[in-house]
């Protein structure tokens, strides 16, 4: 089975060809940083525009590189949801007229879910069940993943995403675009410890989690040290900042990734999304999880932010179950929300 895939939930239009026996055979992507920086954000409609120049010439390089042409393909898949909605329906359009041009099934695929699944496009791949920490800027999940479309949210965040509060911080530390990365290569040059940031819900038992109140102490932080001017803060202030607000998102993380696998017993972590590619939170994680004798699997680097090879392993699965969507109508639907908790068991056709 061969699979074309793009994704364009946010500001990332990527597009991949994945063979359930031959693996990924080719995985496209650009970026649009560049073009949000000067915003300091994204900007919804000026990603939409976006995806329209961008997918199509990526989809022809995709297949190009994969050698694949159109007869070779036994689906296409989109991502559906969730995301921004101009964005969710660039990528739907595009993918439901190939598949409809093409005389293949289209697959609508559940953009969190292709995170969880990512994984298993790595040599050893996770087993079922295990417990998946989803952090991106948009999601904090602790999720129980007993099979692919069997999903159980034991706890997530009330507020902010780590990914947003490791963003805004930066914000609030002049950083530039995209923030989380600055902060993390900032934090490395700083000192753990001069700065002491709350750790949510922490001191709380269960599996929820909020990062409001460590963006709120931030913003003192810098008012008390420069009255709000991030640029009259010393260099050395700047990066103790910074590591201080790595250090308390990872504890908590950690903390709560470690309640979840004893409150389900079980001995595997898959850890997901764009904030899973943090350097500090894997090294937590791995030690922490190597005392318990519990495997973590990450995918690739490169994987862990928003990609079109994600949505085709999980597209795969779901096409292998005997699921699709309706081509016969023009019409599609794209979710901007959308519950894990809505989602079908994935199991392959009798």
């Amino acid at each position: 089975m061969r699979i074309l895939a793009l994704e364009s939930s946010c500001d990332e239009s990527a597009v991949a060809v994945y063979d359930d026996a031959a693996g990924l055979l080719a995985h496209q992507i650009y970026s649009q940083i560049d073009l949000h920086r000067v915003y300091g954000g994204v900007v919804p409609e000026l990603a939409s525009r976006d995806h329209v120049r961008r997918l199509l010439p990526l989809v022809s390089a995709a297949m190009k590189d994969a050698e694949t042409e159109s007869g070779d393909l036994h689906g296409v898949a989109y991502t559906a949801g969730p995301g921004l909605i101009g964005a969710l329906l660039t990528g739907a359009a595009l993918g439901r007229s190939l598949a409809y041009a093409w005389q293949v099934p289209a697959v609508a695929v559940h953009h969190l879910e292709g995170h969880l699944l990512a994984p298993l496009l790595e040599a050893v791949p996770p087993p079922f069940p295990h417990v998946a920490l989803l952090v991106s800027g948009g999601h904090t999940m602790l999720i129980d993943v007993a099979a692919p479309g069997r999903y159980a949210v034991l706890g997530e965040t009330r507020d902010d995403a780590a990914g947003e509060a490791f963003d805004k911080s930066a914000k609030l530390l002049g950083l530039p675009y995209p923030g989380g990365p600055e902060l993390a290569a900032l934090a490395e040059k700083g000192k753990v410890g001069r700065f002491e940031f709350p750790r949510p819900m922490l001191d709380r038992a269960g599996l929820e989690f909020s990062f409001s109140g460590l963006k709120t102490a931030v913003s003192l932080a810098v008012k008390d040290r420069a009255g709000g001017a991030p640029a009259s803060l010393d260099a050395a202030t700047r990066a103790d900042i910074a590591a201080g607000v790595q250090e308390a998102i990872v504890e908590t993380l950690t903390a709560k990734t470690l309640r979840a696998l004893e409150q389900t017993g079980y001995d595997a972590l898959v850890v997901a999304g764009g904030v899973g590619a943090n350097r500090a939170l894997r090294e937590q994680l791995n030690a922490a999880c190597a005392k318990r004798g519990v495997r973590v699997h990450y995918p690739e680097l490169h994987l862990c932010t928003d990609n079109g090879a994600m949505i085709a392993m999980a597209a795969a699965m779901r096409l292998q179950a005997g699921m699709q969507s309706p081509t016969e109508r023009y019409a599609f639907d794209v979710k901007p929300r959308w519950p894990l908790s809505s989602l079908t068991e994935a199991s392959p056709a009798a």
